[in-house]
C-alpha cells in the first residue's frame, strides 16, 4: 500500500514539474514554499491509506493529515526538497513512514528523479530498487571511519536565521573532521543515501517529523545510528538530528552535542 501511494505521488509531482504552475508557490513562511504539487501528492498519500487503514492516525506536512487515537501513526512528506522543485533542481523526494507507538515500522523514500526506491521494514533490512521490488538489493550504512575520507551531508537552518552562528560554528568543527561536506536540500534523500552509504552521515537542525520518519527507518535498518545531537531519542521532536554509521555518528555527537549546551545554558 506504501508503494502504491508513494507511486501516485510521485506520478502527480513528475506531471507538474516541467508544469509553469508548479512555480507558482503560495509562500508558507520565510523562505519556505508550497506548491500546488505538495497538496495534491499529500492528497493521493493519505486517501490511499485512509482506505486501507481507515483508523491510523495520519501526521502530514501540508494539511496536517488525520489526527486519531491509534497507536498506529503514519508520517508523511509528501515532496521534501519543495524548493528544489520550484526551481527544477534534480533532488527532491516523497516519504512515507509508520510508526507503532514510538516503534518504526516501515519506511519509504522515493527519489522522484532518479526513480530509485529505498524501503525498510522493521526487522528485515533496508533495500533500494528501480521501482522493481523484486529487483532490490540490500543496503548498509558506510563502513569508512578514515577522517580523511569521510563524505557528510547536512542542511542550512534557513527557517532559524538566528541559529545561524551556531550552525557555522557546528560546520567548522564538523568539516575539519571529515573529506568533504555536501548540502542537497532534501534530507530524506540525504538519510537514504546515507543508509546506502554512499554518505558516511548527515546531521542538520529544525527538521519536522515528517521530513526524517522515512529516513530513520532506513538508517537503523541499515545497520547505523540517528539520534538528536546529544545522542538521545529527542529527534523528532526537536529537528535536531546527526545520523551515519556507528563511528560517524559517534563523531558527530561528540562534535555536535556541546552546540545544544550552548542553546540550553548547559
Amino acid at each position: 500500500m506504501a508503494r502504491e501511494a508513494a507511486a501516485d505521488a510521485v506520478a502527480v509531482l513528475r506531471a507538474r514539474l516541467d508544469d509553469a504552475d508548479a512555480g507558482g508557490a503560495e509562500r508558507k513562511q520565510a523562505r519556505d514554499f508550497v506548491t500546488i504539487a505538495d497538496e495534491a501528492a499529500e492528497a493521493v498519500i493519505i486517501e490511499r491509506i485512509e482506505r486501507a487503514f481507515p483508523d491510523h492516525a495520519i501526521v502530514a506536512e501540508e494539511s496536517g493529515g488525520r489526527d486519531r487515537a491509534s497507536p498506529w501513526r503514519w508520517l508523511v512528506d509528501p515532496l521534501d526538497g519543495t524548493t528544489n522543485f520550484v526551481h527544477a533542481f534534480p533532488v527532491f523526494a516523497v516519504s512515507i513512514a509508520l510508526f507503532r507507538d514510538e516503534t518504526p515500522v516501515l519506511g519509504l523514500v522515493v527519489d522522484v528523479v532518479r526513480g530509485e526506491w529505498f524501503t525498510a521494514r522493521s526487522g528485515e533490512g533496508a533495500w533500494v530498487d528501480d521501482g522493481d521490488p523484486g529487483a532490490s538489493r540490500r543496503i548498509h550504512v558506510s563502513t569508512v571511519d578514515d577522517p580523511e575520507r569521510r563524505l557528510v551531508a547536512t542542511g542550512f537552518p534557513f527557517r532559524w536565521p538566528e541559529l545561524t552562528d551556531l550552525y557555522l560554528g557546528a560546520f567548522r568543527d564538523v568539516f575539519e573532521q571529515v573529506g568533504d561536506m555536501r548540502r542537497a536540500g532534501a534530507a530524506a534523500l540525504d538519510l537514504a543515501w546515507t543508509a546506502a552509504g554512499r554518505l558516511d552521515g548527515f546531521w542538520e537542525i529544525g527538521l519536522s517529523p515528517w521530513d526524517l520518519a522515512g529516513g530513520e527507518v532506513l538508517i537503523r535498518e541499515a545497520g547505523g545510528e540517528i539520534t538528536d545531537w546529544t545522542g538521545g531519542r529527542d529527534h523528532r521532536r526537536t529537528g535536531w538530528v546527526a545520523a551515519g554509521s556507528p563511528a560517524v555518528h559517534a563523531m558527530l555527537v561528540e562534535t555536535l552535542a556541546p552546540y545544544v549546551e550552548e542553546t540550553t545554558g548547559g
